[in-house]
């Protein structure tokens, strides 16, 4: 029989194997979720890791969370290090971006070690965000947090399932912590359910080509995808990029981006302290950042491994507000990690305008409206991150509402489903026309929808950025427009913000989100005659404006 430790058409099916693997786990976890920002949202992600920890292959979901993958199950291997504390049937969990979750206590990551006989050969694991995990406010998120404790139940990294038995403690205590308890349980029982077919799958695999192949596949496919990387990296223009910029609350962000042929260095030391409040991010969660700009700029169309961000060194000081320190809150860290996101972005772009677009809404607009459903008397609580504009690239407009580049591909909860499960109407869902993003190429449009509510004592909880600093643009375009909520009262009067907290809103209040436009590229004066009439035709720009930018009224 031939050696099949090292041929090369093995070793591909199994690599695929495993992505068809993360694909299922998804699948699986799509169809028995109980929450819409898992199951229609798909705020959640997969993948498969060896045995160490070390991602082997990506899965589907949010780039983001896929990222945080690696991290979590490395934690886990650390802490459970004496024989015996793993064992097969094992599950387990963590949520705390100190002890592993990287992210916020609502995002939970579920791993499971995969056995054959009594040898660990791979790891499963997916992460997904959880509608409540308790804390000071519904949905667990508030802008007033000062330290996580407040922000809901710290899962350290422990042992959810033990050889195939629920610990059934650790689910009584994390559904007495929730306002959703029924939700909760069903959702963790659905990334249970995705883990453990993922592990099923790959122990038969491993069963079908041997344990030293299937191992020998993983690592292959990591030095392939540094391979890769490196060949890309040489491509880049190399050298040391700077840039700062100021952010809405009046801070200056800074960073520093030195490439050459076999390392891309993102320094990000010279930032302001860590926030009182919950708009901080782990070290690991700005390392997540880095990866996705570096995979942007190298090999943006395959999976992606550990091998595939071996060139990145990533340099951060502990107790700015890009690496928090223990006890921060860290509940918004998701418009901290797409400000930084997109200030590497932006750092770049002038640099490789051809591999990287204008700016974008680049926010997650991460809107919470809860209260109690007017036909169930039940609790609910919208967690629902926002479609926006993307920048103009060269030759070609930006795409019109879809999620940010670091949000990955999800998809908004359907009108009905909202109506339906939230007890509340959706009166309109519709393109922003705002004024921004003119250029030869024109950033694509936001939206504007409207929320109103139907139970007295309901709540808005809001977190937006790019509210006062507008999207960038690039070769003499002109910047996108603002992302912001309004609350339209019954009695009269409009109030505007970026950032709320437990807003209280009453019956037939609305609450308008409205989203940017991305930024431009070149010179307006030099777009397609064609394209301005259709933008007029279109309602996206007035005659009057058209003639005021492009030079004729359309």
């Amino acid at each position: 029989m031939s050696d099949r430790t090292n041929d090369p058409i093995t070793l591909e099916i199994i690599q695929n194997s495993l992505q068809a693997t993360a694909d299922e786990m998804f699948a699986a976890m799509k169809k028995a979720a109980m929450s819409s920002i898992i199951y229609e949202v798909l705020d959640m992600g997969t993948g498969i890791l060896d045995a160490k920890g070390r991602l082997a292959s990506s899965g589907a979901g949010i780039p983001a969370f896929i990222g945080v993958l690696d991290k979590a199950v490395k934690v886990i291997v650390e802490k459970f290090d004496h024989p015996g504390d793993i064992q097969p049937g094992d599950v387990f969990t963590t949520n705390d971006p100190y002890q592993g979750g990287v992210t916020h206590l609502n995002d939970i990551v579920v791993a499971m070690p995969v056995f054959v006989g009594d040898r660990i050969i791979a790891w499963t694991a997916n992460i997904a965000h959880n509608s409540d995990i308790g804390g000071i406010a519904p949905g667990s998120l508030s802008g007033e947090a000062t330290e996580i404790f407040q922000e809901g139940l710290r899962l350290p990294a422990i042992k959810l399932i033990s050889e195939g038995e629920p610990i059934k403690p650790v689910f009584e205590i994390m559904k007495a912590n929730s306002r959703m308890p029924d939700f909760l349980e069903g959702d963790v029982w659905a990334a249970i359910a995705s883990v453990r077919i993922g592990a099923k799958r790959l122990a038969e695999l491993a069963g079908k080509y041997g344990i030293d192949t299937f191992e020998r596949a993983m690592a292959s496919f990591m030095d392939f995808g540094e391979k890769v990387s490196l060949t890309e990296l040489s491509r880049l223009p190399h050298g040391t990029f700077a840039l700062s910029e100021e952010q809405d609350d009046g801070r200056i962000y800074n960073v520093k981006i030195t490439i050459s042929d076999t390392e891309f260095v993102v320094d990000l030391r010279d930032n302001p302290d860590q926030d009182s409040g919950p708009t901080n991010t782990s070290r690991d969660g700005v390392m997540v950042c880095a990866q996705m700009i570096f995979k942007s700029l190298t090999d943006p169309y395959s999976p992606c491994n550990e091998g595939s961000f071996r060139p990145i060194r990533l340099l951060t000081r502990e107790g700015s507000v890009f690496h928090a320190r223990e006890p921060a809150p860290i509940g918004f860290y998701f418009e901290t990690e797409v400000r930084v996101y997109d200030l590497m972005w932006r750092c770049l772009a002038n640099h490789a305008s051809e591999r990287l677009a204008a700016g974008h809404f680049s926010s997650i607009c991460g809107t919470f409206i809860g209260g109690t459903h007017p036909d169930t008397g039940r609790h609910y609580t919208i967690i629902e991150p926002q479609l926006g504009g993307w920048g103009a690239s060269e030759g070609r407009d930006g795409n019109s509402a879809i999620f940010s580049g670091f949000h990955g591909e999800t998809f908004n909860t359907p009108a009905e489903i909202s109506e339906a499960r939230n007890g509340l109407f959706v009166d309109r869902m519709e393109l922003n026309p705002a004024p921004g993003g003119e250029g030869q190429w024109t950033g694509g449009h936001g939206i504007r929808l409207d929320y109103r509510i139907r139970v007295d004592g309901s709540f808005l909880t809001a977190g937006y950025t790019r509210s006062k600093v507008l999207p960038w643009a690039l070769e003499g375009g002109r910047e996108g427009s603002p992302n912001y909520v309004e609350v339209i009262r019954r009695e009269g009067g409009t109030e505007r913000y970026s950032f709320v907290s437990s807003l209280t809103v009453n019956k037939d209040d609305v609450i308008r989100i409205v989203t940017g436009t991305g930024g431009g590229i070149g010179d307006p004066k030099a777009r397609d005659p064609e394209k301005v009439r259709e933008d007029v035709r279109n309602g996206f720009i007035t005659p009057e404006r058209a003639k005021e930018i492009y030079g004729f009224a359309g």
